[in-house]
């Protein structure tokens, strides 16, 4: 695995570019991302390319021996191409223009900024594709970073227009399957139809799935764009782009599917701190993550592009976005880094190298502080470089568990949730971290991978069954265990026919008569088998294989199929998973709190996330806080 770092020579006086580029290489770096936000500075007016200085940087990184990742510079427009194309901004759900002055101020359906977008792309590919120090490319920048997945502009409204033209064919096919009867919501033509934000009530579930599909499907074609004119120029190179934490507003997999090597940005203590955790984990994890965070977006990002992939941003120290911002435990960002390359990253690139005086990200920690001299991390790097070296090249082998994560799904229960609580990411990380928890390696995979190939197969929730699922998982002799809300949509977001699971029927015969959702604290805490949050009451002639107290069942098992009907507690996902690994055959390891493992073709790591030193293996091996062990097989 390379390492690297994010580097703006554009920030810096010239003087300092050579000697950045010594450090870098005897700190043990290999590969630099450069030019994501550069748009200003290599055409500062309409039609003047200023090559010069991007010219030198290249060249005085590429005399250090370093390796070069180049961006498209399309996630800020410069100002004069705002001013000459004011529409090309995006618009937010409340109908006010996304204004100039920070970043990923545009629009992804304007067709006049895409070929904006193609034309500069085509003139860096044709001036730097074969260059011998660039090896790989980066497409703009965090699609949808600050909400700016879902637009609401005039461009966007015509091309939601188009695609619902071409999806349906016909208005009274849109009006059917909408179910636009409903409070004579009924279209006369596709010109008719707005998106759904400003009404005055919440729209139609299936206009907004649809809006959410057709805003998705704006990333994809916008990135293949960009993909299509750097493999025409420069096909030799490898094509990125870096997503995000916990953020689902488009389809990765779909993305994906363009890319040789899916990026994403790490920042486990930022996430930590934004996102659903209790309080007592964010104390516990305070400086260190919570132990699932980095995994479940390795191995998430993994699945989104061939098995290749690698962390572009990597957290160093303290970062500037969150609501508090804690420096990273002694030891954490070497543990990190070994970790994404336990779980098969190709490279892992630190934001950034130098922290920035000025500017919006002027509280973010780099490797090296504002004045030059080395940060906290600094040393960890090079260490971690040694540990590297000596452990030689690790290669991932298949996970016995497949998770299987739909963006789809994640739309679907955000839509119409039914109780504030009910969040998809939530659901999908609380199964991935109960497997993980037992020591199990687990692979995230798409609704359409391949399956046969795995001993369990772990689906959270996924309303919308698609075509084919059913039967591909019925050729499984695996323990697959399904959660609630599955098979409770059709395509067109609606109650299926005969009630939920729907087509899931044919794996496990119940029916789900009625569902609730429930406030924290309405479960009973002596009774671990009762759903918190959401509950689902079944029809069905199975016995159950767990039932709280006094009530109806919340699992049931047919065949090799298991249905939760409720959101299960961690309690019974435990012992459900525990069941099937027995059933699979599969080995677990009940690991102390904050230990976790992941195992590589050679070796098995193992890494301590706890604030406090942990017991491992036979002989009670001890692993201080933040710190990790490596175990050869066979040793």
């Amino acid at each position: 695995m390379k390492l690297g770092c994010c580097y703006f020579p554009e920030h810096w006086p010239e003087d300092m570019w050579a000697d950045d580029a010594r450090r870098m290489r005897e700190m043990g770096l290999r590969l630099v991302r450069i030019g994501e936000f550069a748009w200003s500075r290599i055409e500062p007016e309409p039609g003047r390319y200023d090559w010069s200085w991007l010219d030198r940087a290249i060249e005085t990184l590429h005399a250090a021996g370093l390796e070069i990742m180049l961006c498209t510079p399309t996630a800020t427009p410069p100002k004069w191409l705002v001013d000459r194309m004011p529409d090309m901004v995006a618009v937010d759900a409340d109908g006010r223009p996304r204004g100039f002055g920070s970043r990923r101020h545009y629009c992804f359906s304007h067709i006049g900024y895409r070929a904006e977008c193609r034309r500069i792309a085509a003139a860096l590919a044709k001036r730097y594709g074969k260059h011998p120090a660039v090896v790989s490319w980066q497409t703009d920048n965090e699609y949808g970073c600050h909400d700016t997945v879902l637009s609401f502009s005039q461009s966007a409204a015509t091309g939601f227009r188009r695609w619902l033209s071409a999806r349906y064919e016909t208005v009274d096919a849109l009006n059917t399957a909408w179910g636009n009867v409903f409070w004579s919501m009924e279209y006369r033509t596709f010109d008719d139809v707005d998106p759904p934000n400003l009404t005055v009530t919440e729209a139609n579930p299936a206009h907004w799935l649809d809006y959410r599909r057709f805003a998705s499907d704006e990333v994809v074609s916008f990135n293949r764009e960009q993909v299509d004119i750097l493999r025409e120029h420069s096909p030799r190179q490898d094509v990125s782009h870096n997503f995000m934490g916990f953020f689902t507003e488009f389809d990765h997999h779909d993305v994906g599917r363009d890319l040789d090597v899916a990026t994403w940005d790490s920042y486990p203590l930022g996430f930590l701190e934004q996102f659903w955790f209790s309080d007592k984990e964010k104390q516990a994890y305070l400086r260190q993550g919570h132990p699932d965070i980095a995994a479940f977006h390795h191995d998430l990002y993994r699945g989104c592009s061939s098995g290749r992939w690698g962390i572009i941003e990597q957290q160093p120290g303290p970062v500037n976005w969150a609501r508090f911002n804690p420096a990273p435990l002694p030891g954490m960002v070497k543990l990190w880094t070994l970790e994404a390359m336990a779980h098969g990253a190709e490279f892992t690139s630190y934001f950034r190298w130098r922290q920035a005086p000025f500017a919006q990200e002027q509280m973010h920690a780099g490797l090296l502080r504002p004045d030059s001299a080395d940060a906290e991390a600094a040393d960890e790097v090079r260490e971690t470089a040694q540990v590297i070296e000596e452990l030689g090249p690790q290669k991932t082998r298949q996970a016995p568990v497949a998770l299987v994560f739909s963006y789809e799904a994640a739309w679907v229960c955000g839509i119409q949730p039914q109780g504030q609580s009910f969040r998809y990411l939530e659901l999908a990380y609380e199964w991935y971290s109960a497997a993980r928890k037992l020591g199990l390696d687990i692979d995230i995979v798409s609704p359409d991978a391949d399956l046969t190939a795995y001993q369990i197969v772990l689906v959270p929730t996924l309303p919308i069954i698609p075509d084919g699922f059913t039967e591909k998982l019925a050729a499984l002799t695996c323990p697959v265990l399904f959660g609630p809300r599955s098979g409770s949509k059709t395509d067109s977001f609606c109650i299926p026919d005969g009630l939920a699971p729907g087509k899931l029927r044919d794996l496990v015969p119940i029916t789900v008569t009625r569902v609730e959702s429930l406030r924290d604290g309405v479960t009973d805490p002596e009774n671990k088998f009762d759903p918190p949050r959401w509950r689902e009451d079944i029809a069905t002639g199975l016995e159950p294989e767990f039932a709280p107290e006094d009530t109806a069942g919340v699992v049931f098992k047919h065949g090799t199929t298991r249905y939760v009907a409720g959101w299960p507690g961690r309690e019974l996902l435990r012992r459900l998973i525990e069941r099937m690994a027995d059933e699979a055959d599969i080995a677990i390891t009940n690991l102390p709190e904050g230990l976790r493992i992941r195992r590589t073709a050679t070796h098995t790591f193992v890494f301590n996330y706890s604030a406090n030193p942990c017991l491992f293996g036979p002989e009670d091996e001890v692993i201080s806080p933040a710190q990790f062990l490596v175990i050869a097989d066979g040793a």
